[in-house]
Formats: structure tokens, C-alpha cells, sequence
């Protein structure tokens, strides 16, 4: 047995796959982000093995290995498997330990996690049918504007007379942003009121307790949508350290349990 044990988390997003390597005290060692592509087995390899190289870790170090998301029943190497909503919100309380609502946005899907002041599961509402209000709807956009996705939250916070869209449809948004762009509306407006679309969307899948934390890649890339969903809930989020890695981070406190 190694001397110095680490317990590995691997998020296999449709979008990313996030790995974190973290030690017996819960402190995160190293992580990686890649494309979860076509193959989840060779991007979460690749991954792990970023992640050990990161935390001067190796193979012969890790004790217990967890998958989740969207992929987990790809990776061979994993121990077992656990859910993304369990994930999540093991992570996000791992963060914040009181009674919480987990507003995760991801690659395909959107989650609303309610957690009790102890951490345990209240409730959840996932968006499965729809790319409406998740990071795909953003790439849609970003491509129909022809601007590089990572622009759009600096864009957006350039705004000075938001152009709202009446449709959360990805396919009727796309129609609709071509019809104001003929209209000759800016584009920073016509981004602001796409993640408007975004946090409209989310909100009306659940009501919301006074602690609200967000999570995710689109959360991690556009801090401007954070600061929106604010000023429309009035009252601040709170972020995990690392909001794209909040899944995998989980998914390695259940590797420590469960090997403890």
C-alpha cells in the first residue's frame, strides 16, 4: 500500500471529462480537463494521467477510483460508479456545508440539487429533453454569431441594451437571433439576452432556498451569467473553488468513504 494515497474522481461529461485527484484530507492534488470526444475511455485516461503527473503522484498511489457523468460506465479502470446528481452535490456541499441549492450547467443537461443543513438529497429536477439553457445552446450561438465561445462572456457584459429572445428553443433562438441581426441589433445584446435565455430557463425548472451555489463549465467560463443570475435572484451565488471540476471533486469524497 502507498504511503501517500490519493483518491481519483473522473467526470465523463457529454461535453468535458474532468478528473481530480485529491489526498485523505480532502485537498485537491491535481486535476485536467480534456474534449470527452468519441472515445470517454481514452479522454478520461488521459486525464488521469495529467492529474497524477500534476499532484507528483502515480497509479501505484491511487487507492480508489469513482466515475460519474454522463459516460461513467465507459471507464473500465474506475472502482465503481456513482450518479452526477450525487456527485455534484457531494462536491458543492464539500464547499459549502449548510443547506444549499446546486444549479448545475452542463455540456447537454442542466440539474437543480436541494440539499438539507446536513448535506443529504431533498430533492433534484434534471433537463434531459432539451439543449435549452445548457453549454450547447451557448456553442449553437456562438457558432450562428461566427464568435469564438470563449468571447461571449466579455461580450456579453459590453451590453448596454440587452435584446431579449422569446424562445428557449435552441432551434427557434437560432431563426430568431439571424431575424435580429438583420434588424441590425448589436451582438454584445443579442448575447446578454441569450444567457438571459440561459437563467430563465434554469429558474423555472425549480424554486430556489436563500443559498444558491452554481457549478459547471458554462459556469466556470462565463462569469458574467453568474453575475446576472444575481441580480435576478438578489442575493449572491456562491462558487465552488473550481465550479467545472465539482462533479469529479464529489465523485473523489465518495472514493475516500468508501474506502475508508
Amino acid at each position: 500500500m502507498s504511503t501517500n494515497p490519493v483518491f481519483v474522481g473522473i467526470d465523463v461529461g457529454a461535453s468535458r471529462t474532468k478528473v481530480a485527484v485529491i489526498n485523505s484530507y480532502k485537498n485537491l492534488l491535481g486535476f485536467a480537463v480534456e474534449k470527452s470526444g468519441t472515445d470517454f475511455f481514452s479522454a478520461a485516461k488521459k486525464c488521469l494521467d495529467l492529474s497524477l503527473f500534476a499532484s507528483k503522484s502515480t497509479e501505484k498511489d491511487i487507492s480508489h477510483i469513482i466515475s460519474t457523468g454522463y459516460g461513467r460506465k465507459n471507464i473500465s479502470f474506475s472502482d465503481e460508479t456513482k450518479t452526477e446528481i450525487s456527485c455534484h452535490g457531494k462536491g458543492s456541499y464539500h464547499y459549502f456545508p449548510i443547506e444549499i441549492t446546486v444549479i448545475d450547467i452542463g455540456g447537454q443537461d442542466n440539474k437543480i440539487i436541494k440539499l438539507d443543513k446536513d448535506g443529504h438529497r431533498i430533492g433534484f429536477r434534471m433537463n434531459r429533453k432539451c439543449a435549452a439553457g445548457t453549454g450547447t445552446f451557448l456553442e449553437e450561438m456562438s457558432a450562428r454569431l461566427d464568435i469564438p465561445l470563449e468571447n461571449m462572456d466579455s461580450l456579453a457584459g459590453q451590453s448596454l441594451d440587452m435584446v431579449e429572445l422569446g424562445s428557449y428553443c435552441t432551434v427557434f433562438s437560432a431563426t430568431e437571433v439571424l431575424e435580429k441581426i438583420r434588424q441590425g441589433k448589436k451582438v454584445p445584446d443579442i448575447i446578454k439576452g441569450l444567457f438571459l435565455s440561459v437563467i430563465k430557463r434554469i429558474l423555472e425548472m425549480d424554486s430556489l432556498s436563500d443559498n444558491v451555489v452554481m457549478s459547471g463549465g458554462v459556469v466556470a467560463h462565463n462569469p458574467f451569467l453568474v453575475k446576472m443570475t444575481e441580480e435576478i435572484i438578489g442575493r449572491k451565488v456562491l462558487l465552488p473553488e473550481h465550479p467545472q471540476l465539482t462533479g469529479a471533486i464529489g465523485a473523489a469524497l465518495y472514493a475516500i468513504e468508501t474506502n475508508g
